[in-house]
């Protein structure tokens, strides 16, 4: 249920991962899982207290980066790059190295180091022409950098370019680069306005009848008095079609 719900309801599955270390704290995946869940929602503190725990269970270093961004999140950027630097990096995988930049990148810049977070980014991951599934989070940060320090020309190179590798949607560069481009967005139908109103006007002449009528008809002599005459239609001569705005 964490799992499940961790994107579109985090409240809800850090209230699932309470329940979960209620049953099961000594399991490492439910430390984890809670870990996650807490991060969703912002509270650091107790997302950093799980993953700790978790990797205590699983010597695993999996979890490195994102402890370190618990760090950023509680005001520490100085600890975050401390351990960007620390062996444990070494032993990530491609993905978890890639992230530990982005940490790293991501405390520079809170330590108002604009530069040295572009520097942070440069790498031969970014680089690369290959499409990995942190390849579009790479460039989007790049890219974001560049147009911090005014450089907004290379800013939407970069971000052309995550859109190119954005498949799935998980960054808004599309919007960033429509941004740079001076194009604006805006709904098509005002919800007031969402539907005009047609006004249609008829004209008549009351003095006319309809074409079915023969005027010239003579009269029925044989017809009652007391009924009186049919009232003729008046005939349509005119129709106006006015449309509010």
């Amino acid at each position: 249920m964490v799992a499940r719900l961790i994107d579109e309801d985090p409240e809800g599955a850090y209230g699932y991962s309470r329940v979960a270390l209620r049953l099961a704290s000594r399991v490492a995946a439910v430390r984890e899982a809670a870990g996650f869940a807490a991060y969703a929602t912002q509270k650091y503190s107790e997302a950093l207290a799980e993953f700790r725990a978790a990797r205590r269970m699983t010597g695993n270093t999996e979890l490195w980066p994102v402890m370190a961004d618990c760090e950023r999140g509680l005001g520490r950027p100085e600890k975050a790059l401390d351990m960007a630097g620390a062996p444990e990096v070494q032993k990530l995988d491609k993905a978890g190295q890639v992230e530990m930049r982005l940490v790293a990148a991501g405390a520079r810049r809170d330590m108002d180091q604009l530069d040295a977070a572009i520097v942070t980014l440069q790498s031969a991951e970014l680089a690369s022409n290959s499409i990995q599934p942190w390849t579009a989070r790479l460039r989007y940060a790049y890219a974001d950098a560049l147009l911090a320090v005014g450089r907004e020309g290379e800013a939407r190179e970069w971000f052309a370019k995550a859109v190119e590798a954005d498949r799935d949607g998980s960054t808004d560069a599309s919007d960033r680069l429509a941004e740079l481009d001076g194009v604006e967005f805006v709904d098509a139908m005002d919800e007031d306005d969402a539907e005009t109103e047609t006004v249609v006007t008829v004209v008549v002449d009351e003095n006319t009848t309809t074409d079915d009528e023969d005027e010239d008809a003579p009269e029925d002599e044989d017809a009652p008095e007391d009924v009186e005459p049919k009232a003729a239609e008046p005939k349509i001569v005119e129709i106006k079609d006015s449309t509010e705005d």
